[in-house]
């Protein structure tokens, strides 16, 4: 595992792959690595929503998965949920709605939360069931722990993790001085 002060940069960097809100062609691309049962990604949530309104075309977002199961049981099956609804086409359907609803993240509410977005629920209930997803997940993990991240939310700011204050200030700035 990396340590704080030694990896600074995104691994893998932003592909095909990854879970992707805005142009490909931005100057600016943000990757958060969180977990849906973490607090404090609960309160980056809107915050992220606030940058990509100022920044507009000119931010990439990027969600990956980095769920602490041991502290935080449900985690991994929601990110597999969020996963499951993005081979159905409904990825940022499901994130917003697990931040929306991070207290109620077992099995039985995130079929209830396929449902409401329009997704098949048989399909995402034996998606769980046979944690299909559950390689991506841990795909990505892995990938945040290369990237030295440790805690979540954790930041990258094209390719660099940001190492500041995580509130909408700091991170806004940071995006201005990348070239924003």
């Amino acid at each position: 595992m990396v340590t704080q002060s030694e990896a600074v940069e995104l691994t893998p960097p932003v592909s095909e792959k990854d879970h992707v809100q805005g142009p490909v062609d931005a100057p600016l691309t943000l990757v958060e690595y969180g977990d849906y049962e973490c607090e404090y990604c609960g309160s980056a949530y809107p915050m992220v929503q606030e940058l990509q309104s100022r920044f507009g075309d000119r931010l990439r977002f990027v969600f990956r998965h980095f769920p602490h199961a041991s502290i935080h049981p449900h985690a991994s099956i929601a990110a597999q949920a969020a996963e499951a609804a993005g081979a159905q086409g409904k990825f940022w359907q499901m994130h917003e709605m697990l931040f929306k609803h991070q207290k109620g993240l077992a099995g039985a509410d995130l079929i209830h939360y396929a449902l409401q977005i329009g997704l098949e629920p048989y399909r995402i209930a034996a998606d769980l069931a046979t944690e299909v997803f559950a390689r991506r997940v841990n795909e990505q993990y892995q990938s945040g722990q290369q990237s030295g991240v440790m805690r979540t939310p954790t930041f990258f700011i094209n390719g660099r993790r940001f190492d500041g204050e995580r509130d909408l200030e700091s991170l806004a700035a940071a995006l201005e001085a990348a070239g924003g």
